[in-house]
């Protein structure tokens, strides 16, 4: 079996041909996964086993080869929205209103307090759809699927919302330079609405039914522990740092889209371990529940995009009316109107992190150079010390806290 796995030439293989089984050890190589849908082979890790006790890891990170970056020098500014939604496919509206930002922030455009609020319920939905799925498929790796049940319905009346604001479900492509492509309907008003309702006595239900259950602590307690200087020089941040006692949260030290009016917290932990970062994000959804309250129920009037025709794309029905109309429009989303020359980094607070993109501009209709800080890509590459010296088992635990999110594994 480790011969069919490992090159003559990998260090395990060198390690098993050493081996002398006169020690009382069987050592053996594993290909880790399924547990995750992408094990098989766009992350792979190759684990040394002494029994079920994890000597050493071979990590693997980006086999997805998409190149979204060098696609995206070769795309008008309109057309890499779509990139976006491909690298954390699991909370996509983030990503798109960190690229609206960064383009905005380029031009210098100010957008109307409206829509930032709408940005603002918009992302926090997508934190805590984010969150839903971690902590659920966590204790589903555990063997605990109800309570996962439970609240996947939820994820989905969040997809209604999205849809009725933009037609999308899982890649959003949701938003335009400025603002919104049209105001909100009724309808997105009122399932949000249903969804603040109900969603909080199901999430509660998740809660009670993991927090003191003793074999979810007995698999997560000092498993997966990081300290939070580790954390700190591997580049953590996000939940994923926040569970090491580290209060570093992007929408509170540089504040985004109207941020600063919300009265909301930075949940923290302490060990960095499994638990602690399942308990970060029970608290960050809390959080997020207040924060999409506060943005609806103080919701600004005003214009919900900014005054910006030459980026902002004209109203259909004049489209179909107007000659200049149709210019317009043609030329934006042809790509024919060129960006000025800019260099600028955008961050915003992701679901997984600090989601940050450094864009260089050189006057032409599309990118010099566009860079995407993904979270994932950041803190896999702890993995294998997180998981050195614990149980297979372990790892499981460890790997389904951490959420990482393949797509955001290469770029």
């Amino acid at each position: 079996m480790s011969d069919l796995l490992l090159h003559p030439e990998h260090r395990f293989a060198k390690i098993l041909r050493d081996h002398t089984p006169e020690d009382g050890r069987e050592l053996s190589v594993l290909n880790f996964g399924p547990t995750h849908p992408s094990t098989h082979g766009v992350f792979q890790n190759i684990l040394l086993l002494d029994g079920e006790r994890i000597l050493d890891a071979d990590t693997t990170v980006g086999y997805i080869h998409r190149a979204f970056e060098k696609i995206a020098e070769n795309r008008a500014f309109y057309q890499i929205t779509p990139l976006t939604d491909r690298m954390n496919y699991c909370s996509a509206p983030i990503n798109n209103m960190c690229w609206w930002m960064t383009i905005e922030k380029a031009l210098g455009v100010e957008v109307p307090k409206r829509a930032q609020y709408m940005r603002v319920i918009v992302m926090e939905l997508a934190r805590i759809t984010d969150h839903l799925i971690c902590n659920g498929i966590l204790g589903v790796d555990l063997g605990a699927y109800s309570p996962f049940l439970y609240v996947m319905k939820y994820r989905e009346l969040v997809y209604e919302i999205y849809e009725e604001i933009c037609g999308g479900r899982l890649t959003t492509n949701m938003g335009r330079i400025g603002g919104f492509e049209r105001d909100w309907s009724e309808a997105a008003w009122r399932k949000l609405d249903e969804f603040l309702e109900g969603f909080p006595k199901a999430w509660d239900e998740l809660e009670r039914a993991y927090l003191r259950n003793r074999i979810f602590m007995d698999r997560t307690v000092n498993v997966g522990s990081i300290s939070a200087e580790k954390a700190m020089n591997y580049g953590f941040t996000g939940p994923n740092l926040r569970a090491t006692g580290i209060d570093y949260d992007v929408r509170v030290a540089k504040p985004y889209s109207s941020y600063e009016d919300f009265d909301f917290i930075v949940p923290v932990g302490q060990s960095g371990d499994t638990y602690d970062r399942f308990c970060v994000r029970c608290g960050e959804v809390k959080e997020s529940l207040k924060i999409i309250r506060q943005a609806k129920d103080n919701l600004p009037e005003g214009d919900y995009h900014a005054d910006v025709p030459d980026y902002y794309l004209p109203p259909k029905d004049e489209v179909y009316t107007s000659m200049e109309a149709l210019i317009n429009h043609f030329k934006i989303v042809m790509g024919e109107i060129p960006v000025p020359v800019a260099e600028v980094y955008h961050a915003v607070e992701g679901a997984n992190g600090e989601l940050g993109m450094y864009l260089i501009t050189d006057g032409s209709r599309t990118p010099y150079r566009l860079h995407f800080r993904r979270p994932c890509f950041i803190y896999y590459q702890a993995f294998p010390e997180m998981i050195k010296g614990g149980m297979f088992s372990d790892a499981v635990a460890t790997l389904s806290s951490l959420n990482v999110i393949a797509g955001e594994l290469d770029a």
